[in-house]
């Protein structure tokens, strides 16, 4: 599978791309909203790890624009801050999956197997 990662963390980011690598899976990264929104026209991904936070684009904008442009592309939303009314908004935008920053990589497994089964 081919797997964006945007986070403007760039050790999250870049962790969790070597993370999914060593699974065997493709990453691609960007580290703002707005590049993970032209990578996501230019790579074509099959699913998207997103930050809630960033400083230019929100994750919650960046979803709302997969949904409204790519319509079910699989995002599991990566979080250390978000808010309970972020969180809501996601499930409302049918996000697959939401992990918490500081344990994500214990769950990455599972995440990357799931999204294995939907396709």
């Amino acid at each position: 599978m081919r797997i964006l990662v945007i986070d403007d963390e760039v050790e999250v980011a870049n962790l969790l791309a070597d993370a999914v690598r060593t699974q065997g899976h493709e990453a691609i990264v960007a580290h703002d909203g707005t590049q993970g929104l032209a990578l996501l026209g230019q790579t074509r991904p099959d699913a998207v790890f997103l930050d809630v936070r960033m400083p230019d684009v929100s994750g919650i904008s960046v979803l709302r624009t997969i949904r409204e442009i790519y319509g079910a592309l699989p995002v599991i939303l990566i979080t250390g801050h978000a808010v309970k009314e972020e969180i809501e908004e996601a499930r409302r935008l049918g996000v697959t999956e939401i992990l918490d920053k500081p344990f994500f990589l214990n769950h990455l497994t599972e995440a990357l197997a799931g999204l294995g089964a939907r396709g």
